[in-house]
């Protein structure tokens, strides 16, 4: 619903437009004065000001309320009403900032629905993009962007945690943003000034990862013919973001825990440590209590990682942000392609909605990316998206169930026997679909994380048994 600001000094004009504005649903206050319009603009914010350009006893009063209006922030819109043959006056409120002006008549009555509802939804259309832009953080660079209940928990840590100079570990799945936290961190720290390196440590060859991460001496092995520093040392004074933490071999573990610990590094080959100030953010789409207990990854380790914990959700369970995403990538590649695309289909929109992104928000970047590099026109339609998502659903119907046409044995069945190998079968099956991560498949089936591993336990222990 609008709100509708009406000045004139005559009574019956004012009575009759406020009617018409409530009818189109909106709220419409009334002033007869200069003063009185100059008073309910300080007092409320208004949508929409209709004005009278001759308000009595003075000549073009109406141009005060103009300004009036005009001086506010937001400054609403507004439609200027004048008597017939004063379309100079009227031209020289447009030029002061009215949206449009109509003369009194016969037809006034028609043209201020149709200007108003033109008026309202563009000042709606106004503040849903500035909702979007306050969304946004650090856009451009860390760029975090959401509303929903878990994206505004995530930004909310981010904010409490920036300043202060804590080991942060980032979690959740590949393409979930965890790189964007890490740089939205750094940004809001008091080491902003100081460089950002992100490094990932499952992309580095084992037997380079040490030197990469602590440097080496000259001589240290063969081919090291100078002194290298390593990336510890190269973020000295800002943050280091280690990416994939979890694939860091076990041997060089111990090494990055007394980093942690001492702030203190030895190169490879060097008999001095050197010390560095550095702040570590860490991230990792495995589950490190998981690993910890399994013997691939350490738990003092674990532990001095996860000081505070920041987990992003994956795209599919905030849904309400993918609009969000999806007109901020809109931009960002229409800009860059020097394209005239400003909109997405509504059909494209559901198709987009009812899709599951396995690869989450970086998914759907390089959807949106395509979609405005093919498209023909100023909006992305069905035709644009890959097939996979134009086609039917990605989310499963569940197809689990016991057919009407099964037999049922004579000799009866052991029920809590077969229950238990179904739920087996089903926990097998999950984990197979998550590549053996078990945060993923708990989230298949539906269950926490807790009652998976109690599950698994169990059914393990009773397999073993039998």
């Amino acid at each position: 619903m609008g709100r509708v600001l009406v000045v004139d000094d005559e009574r019956g004009i004012r009575e009759a437009v406020e009617a018409l504005i409530q009818g189109l649903g909106h709220d419409a206050t009334l002033a007869a004065s200069l003063v009185d319009a100059e008073q309910a603009l300080v007092r409320g914010h208004f949508d929409l000001v209709i004005t009278d350009l001759k308000l009595s006893p003075y000549e073009d009063e109406g141009l005060e309320v103009v300004k009036a209006a005009r001086a506010r922030e937001p400054a609403p819109e507004i439609i200027v009403m004048t008597a017939h043959g004063s379309r100079e006056k009227a031209q020289a409120a447009v030029g002061q900032g009215a949206s449009f002006y109509l003369e009194k008549g016969p037809h006034l009555a028609s043209d201020i629905r149709v200007l108003a509802r033109q008026a309202i939804t563009k000042r709606a259309l106004e503040a849903e993009n500035e909702q979007l832009r306050r969304a946004l953080i650090g856009e451009g660079s860390s760029g975090i962007i959401g509303r929903s209940a878990e994206m505004r928990e995530v930004l909310d840590l981010v904010e409490r945690v920036a300043p202060l100079q804590v080991t942060t570990l980032v979690t959740g799945e590949s393409g979930t943003g965890k790189e964007r936290v890490a740089r939205a961190l750094h940004e809001a720290s008091s080491v902003s000034e100081g460089p950002f390196i992100p490094v990932n440590c499952g992309a580095v060859p084992e037997h380079l990862i040490e030197s990469e991460l602590f440097g080496h001496v000259k001589g240290a092995f063969t081919g090291a013919d100078v002194e290298k520093i390593g990336l510890f040392q190269a973020a000295s004074g800002g943050t280091i973001f280690l990416d994939e933490v979890g694939e860091l071999p076990l041997a060089l573990q111990p090494k990055l825990l007394r980093v942690l610990q001492e702030h203190r590094i030895k190169k490879v080959g060097a008999v001095d440590e050197q010390s560095v100030e550095v702040r570590v953010v860490a991230a990792t789409n495995k589950d490190l209590e998981a690993e910890a207990e399994a013997g691939r990854f350490r738990e003092d380790l674990f532990f001095r990682l996860n000081v505070v914990q920041i987990n992003l959700p994956p795209l599919r369970r905030r849904s309400e942000d993918l609009p969000l995403l999806a007109q901020h990538f809109l931009r960002k590649y229409a800009r860059a392609f020097h394209r005239d695309v400003d909109s997405i289909e509504p059909d494209a929109v559901k198709r987009l909605l009812d899709f599951d992104f396995p690869g989450n928000v970086r998914q759907l970047e390089n959807v949106i990316e395509r979609g405005v590099a093919l498209t023909r026109g100023r909006s992305i339609g069905l035709e644009q998206l890959p097939k996979e998502i134009r086609g039917v659903s990605s989310r499963p119907e569940p197809v689990l169930r016991v057919s009407d046409e099964a037999a049922f044995p004579d000799a009866g069945v052991d029920l809590e026997r077969l229950v238990e190998d179904f739920e087996y079968g089903l926990i097998q099956k999950a984990l197979e679909k998550a590549g053996g991560v078990k945060t993923r498949a708990a989230e298949l089936l539906g269950v926490s994380f807790r009652q998976f591993r109690y599950k698994l336990g169990k059914l393990d222990r009773s397999k073993d048994k039998s």
